[in-house]
């Protein structure tokens, strides 16, 4: 299997660990405000292979304390597994970024321990997801399906919106907050326009604005949390 990126250290991607972080590509999103369009579209470079990124994590044994697995969204391809499974064999917990959009694969990663945290995007609000998510339409049971799944709590997660002023208001975060009730934890994440966006026109919402939605879903989460 190729990795398209490597971020050989970490303090930010994997909560409470010093880490690094694997790049994979493909998606079968194309959010328009995407920092990683490469990727998603398939378009980056290989950077090394699954065997010379194991030789690296053993090479650092002892230094690092978890990986964590990005995309594109990382349980595109079967083979995605198989990768998880031979981190998980050198003793590195893992994270997972994911859309969610792949709930059998979440299922079985979990319940064979390849990871011990799921950061699981929640675009928008439903009637909004297509819009964000890039899409003509979209069918938002697999979707459901993950949510559900990472509520049980069988492994750590948390739920994460990249709010975009343009894509987000009031209703969407009225929205998100009854559709993921009672979940353990919630990030939203502040838009940065960077050169890697496919599209222009997006801007981050005012800081007002963040803690204003902050304060929606608040009541409905046991955690949140307001990163960027």
């Amino acid at each position: 299997m190729k990795i398209y990126g490597l971020q050989k250290m970490t303090l930010l991607d994997y909560p409470g660990r010093i880490a690094c972080t694997v790049f994979l590509s493909g998606c079968d999103m194309r959010c328009p405000w995407c920092h990683n369009s490469e990727l998603a579209e398939g378009k980056a470079p290989a950077v090394m292979t699954s065997e010379e990124l194991i030789s690296f994590l053993k090479k650092r044994q002892g230094m690092l304390e978890g990986v964590a697995v990005t995309g594109g969204e990382p349980l595109l391809r079967e083979e995605s597994l198989e990768l998880l499974r031979e981190i998980r064999a050198l003793g590195y917990p893992v994270k997972l970024d994911s859309n969610g959009t792949h709930p059998d694969r979440l299922r079985r990663a979990a319940e064979e321990g390849l990871i011990q945290y799921c950061a699981m995007d929640i675009k928008n609000s439903p009637e909004r997801y297509a819009e964000t998510a890039g899409l003509s339409e979209i069918a938002l049971t697999a979707v459901r399906e993950s949510v559900d799944f990472l509520k049980t709590g069988s492994i750590d997660y948390e739920f994460r919106t990249t709010a975009v002023k343009e894509l987000h208001d009031e209703r969407s975060f009225r929205a998100i907050a009854e559709w993921i009730s009672g979940a353990k934890r919630y990030a939203i994440q502040k838009f940065t326009d960077r050169d890697t966006v496919p599209f222009e026109g997006f801007h981050a919402p005012e800081e007002a604005q963040i803690q204003a939605w902050a304060e929606i879903v608040r009541p409905h989460v046991r955690e949140l949390l307001i990163r960027g």
